[in-house]
């Protein structure tokens, strides 16, 4: 029996050489499509699902675009996640991730070919990522004492943020409302109650910031349309009218004033419901589930305003905000948290009536609303936001920043490259290589906007040279321009985690000498 014979027919294995060869052109393959959505000057994909009603979604932001992919090869999918985690982690940086570990397998391709050992080639990339990682340290600036300056500071951010988004025209605006949003979170990092609506009619730059809280239903019929200092009970119980709960059970009756009575009994039993609801002393009730007419008439009586299928994520929000919990029984009044605002009333946006919940407990929440023309406009405005607002909830924790456009890669460059020189043994040729894939970043910016990019990466070492330079790539004017000036930062956490994400990745995908592909299932002959 051959050797091969180990592994059912179909199950095909690739060794050595070809092993390494599929996962490197994989992974650069995987780098190349999103490279070009990288930097100010990127452009968006087009992803059409084959599903039903093929939906269609228009995005530049890398993990989506990977996210939305069915990858066969096996280091594609390393980069795929790599952007996942990263886009988890700390929200933007998703498209340098990835790019950043494509031009590193590209790089060590080269030496594998001229015969450096992969073990060699990952230690070279582990002194160079730590060395790059200092050379940032050294140069980060902080701002967190003076509250002024970090503010700006955290403008600037989101507008790098959303240069290369589709919210780059209105940039001051958003990056305003973003930074609104997160300072009113006071340090934590839940954007879970920043709520973004989105609205299609309008503009995009007709979007808003709202203090409150805003609830996408309607005000029931025959009930108060306003009510300042509101408490508020939030529910999730049903409302409709109880009926026999028991399935299967049959009642025979012998007359119609038999169902009468019971009908009559169902609906005291719904009349003693409301009136423990009441009975909390409340003047609004929200409730997850349906509210049938009949309850809603004895609330109206009543004076409280009822809204009904207020779905899971607002009311969970809208208990968050209010201060109040979410209840479900209502025997011991005592118990139960009330929410409180100061005012609730009846909104409109656009062709929608609105329910905005203002002045409430939390100063923490608030609402975004966005205005745009189409669904896929508004589908793109809100992940810009949300790349937006995850950075910038990141940098409130870690206060330190450094410029844009190709600095940072510049300055680890640099400092790689001297590291490079005083490095004896083979493992120098690595951390070379480490500082040539640093530099695509800048590169990539540069032939995204048409420029002549090995000029300008010309120019940049050059100017980098020089203590204390803040130069990189001005993609407007197309040349190199002063970063400070230009107002264009980045957080250091998110640089951090695109260079430490993509050193590791690329170290796993060069581990690889041998890929195994399982025999597929067959399916049986049902014969």
């Amino acid at each position: 029996m051959p050797i091969d014979k180990i592994f059912k027919d179909d199950a095909s294995e690739e060794k050595g050489e070809r092993a390494r060869m599929a996962s490197f052109v994989g992974a650069m393959a995987i780098s190349d499509l999103v490279k070009s959505t990288l930097g100010p000057k990127g452009m968006d994909k087009i992803l059409q699902s084959t599903g039903r009603g093929h939906a269609v979604t228009v995005t530049n932001d890398g993990a989506t675009i990977l996210k939305s992919l069915h990858i066969d090869n096996p280091a594609a999918k390393v980069l795929v996640d790599i952007s996942k985690v990263q886009d988890d982690e700390v929200g933007d940086g998703t498209t340098s991730v990835v790019v950043l570990a494509g031009e590193l397998l590209r790089e060590a391709e080269k030496l594998v070919a001229s015969k450096i050992h992969p073990m060699t080639i990952i230690a070279g990339y582990r002194m160079a990522s730590e060395c790059a990682r200092d050379a940032l340290l050294k140069r980060v600036i902080d701002n967190k004492d003076d509250a002024e300056k970090f503010r700006s500071d955290l403008l600037k951010i989101a507008m790098t943020t959303l240069c290369s988004k589709i919210l780059s025209q209105d940039k001051e605006h958003f990056a305003e409302m973003a930074v609104d949003a997160v300072f009113r979170l006071k340090g934590s990092t839940n954007l879970e109650a920043i709520q973004i609506i989105k609205k299609p009619g309008g503009t995009l730059r007709d979007s808003f910031l709202d203090e409150g809280f805003i609830l996408d239903k309607k005000i029931g019929i025959g009930q108060p349309k306003r009510i300042e200092n509101a408490k508020i009970l939030v529910a999730n119980t049903a409302m409709d009218t109880d009926k026999v709960k028991i399935y299967g059970a049959r009642v025979r009756v012998d007359s119609m004033t038999k169902v009468a009575e019971i009908e009559g009994a169902e609906k005291e039993k719904m009349k003693d419901k409301v009136k423990k609801i009441i009975a909390h002393g409340i003047n609004c009730f929200v409730n997850r589930q349906l509210i049938y007419n009949f309850p809603e008439e004895l609330f109206a009586d009543a004076g409280i305003l009822a809204i009904e299928h207020a779905d899971f994520e607002g009311i969970e929000r809208l208990g968050l905000v209010t201060g109040g919990e979410i209840a479900s029984t209502f025997d011991n009044p005592e118990s139960v948290k009330l929410g409180h605002c100061k005012l609730i009333e009846e909104i409109m946006i656009g062709e929608d009536k609105l329910i905005h919940f203002s002045g409430c407990e939390m100063g923490q929440a608030c609402s975004i609303v966005l205005r745009g023309a189409s669904h896929h406009v508004l589908d793109e405005a809100e992940r810009s936001l949300h790349d937006a607002l995850c950075v910038l909830s990141q940098t409130v924790n870690d206060t330190r920043v450094l410029l844009g456009g190709g600095w940072p890669e510049m300055v680890m460059a640099k400092e790689v490259d001297e590291l490079a020189r005083k490095t004896a043994g083979k493992k120098s040729h690595a951390i070379e290589a480490f500082s040539r894939a640093l530099v695509a970043i800048p590169t990539t910016i540069a032939d995204n906007a048409g420029l002549d990019s090995a000029e300008l990466v010309a120019q940049l070492r050059a100017e980098h040279h020089t203590e204390g330079c803040n130069a990189g790539i001005d993609v407007i004017s197309g040349s190199v321009g002063d970063m400070e000036e230009r107002g264009i930062y980045e957080a250091f956490k998110v640089k951090q985690a695109v260079l430490l994400s993509a050193t590791e990745a690329s170290e796993m995908i060069l581990r690889v000498d041998e890929i195994i592909t399982c025999a597929p299932r067959r399916r049986e002959d049902r014969m």
